[in-house]
């Protein structure tokens, strides 16, 4: 029997009973910058699992580490053309213009949102083709603001796509040229699966700024570039994605640097290291 935590607050009690029990623990921290839960029970831990090599050094006091990245649906798949050609009829795209993936999580963002809503009122996605999971709540206020405000039909804009929700989010990933998003490690982790070029909006308010941290995972190696939440507008984000989607070349660079850092068969890493652990 051992304890396996993902660095909830729980995990503390959970950790410390276990460990008076004698119950091997072994823990997983997928962000770049260790939650609190996790640094303070490191040290009592059998094994530390990284999702990232950059939060290695941010756990001086962990016994035992391996970076084995963390578990995730969305891998990097082939699109046939075929298949392409339905997605793209399916939610009124082109296959010449560059497809940017907007998303904020399952609820969306709403400074991206915000930012979307000016950039597709004003018309100013002249280079590139928006592809957007608002988040389901503030899809209907979209729809209602561009119905009300800009008489645009959130289903009849001329390269934009607007959902609620993306369910086929593996096949979408494959297929678009650049994705703008907030820096989940989950997010990080699908991105550089995929090998996909990124523009980060970090959630300004999660704890200890963990986000910016995963996001300058894939900065660093020149993979994605960083919009502080703060200094997002409709304007710094349409300028930086009209730069990228210029240069394809830059675009497939970017790719391949954040593919380089994905680490593949993670399940079986952690299963391996658990039942080194335990002794199975």
């Amino acid at each position: 029997m051992s304890y396996y935590g993902t660095g909830g607050y729980i995990c503390v009690p959970v950790c410390l009973a276990a460990k008076k029990k004698k119950v091997p623990v072994v823990l997983h921290e997928s962000n770049a910058f260790p939650g609190v839960a996790v640094k303070m029970i490191s040290s009592k831990a059998n094994k530390v699992l990284l999702g990232f090599e950059d939060a290695k050094a941010r756990l001086p006091k962990a016994k035992q580490i391996a970076v084995t990245g963390t578990p995730t649906k969305v891998k990097k798949v082939e699109i046939s053309n075929t298949r392409k050609q339905e997605l793209l009829k399916q939610n009124g795209l082109q296959e010449n213009k560059p497809i940017v993936l907007f998303f904020g999580g399952s609820q969306g963002a709403q400074s991206i949102n915000n930012s979307l809503l000016e950039i597709i009122s004003k018309k100013q996605n002249e280079d590139y083709q928006i592809m957007w999971a608002a988040g389901p709540v503030q899809y209907k206020e979209m729809k209602k603001t561009l119905k009300e405000k800009h008489q645009l039909e959130i289903d009849s804009i001329v390269n934009v796509k607007i959902l609620p929700y993306i369910y086929n989010m593996e096949e979408v990933m494959n297929m678009v040229d650049l994705v703008v998003c907030r820096s989940g490690a989950m997010t990080i982790t699908e991105i550089a699966n995929v090998g996909k070029p990124a523009i980060f909006i970090p959630f300004p308010f999660a704890t200890e700024n963990h986000q910016e941290y995963n996001a300058k995972v894939l900065q660093k190696v020149g993979a994605a570039q960083i919009i502080l939440d703060k200094n997002l507008t409709a304007k710094t984000l349409n300028e930086e994605i009209s730069s990228l989607v210029q240069d394809k070349n830059k675009l497939l660079q970017m790719g391949k640097k954040a593919n380089q850092i994905a680490i593949s068969n993670v399940e079986e890493k952690i299963y391996q290291e658990i039942r080194s652990i335990v002794h199975v």
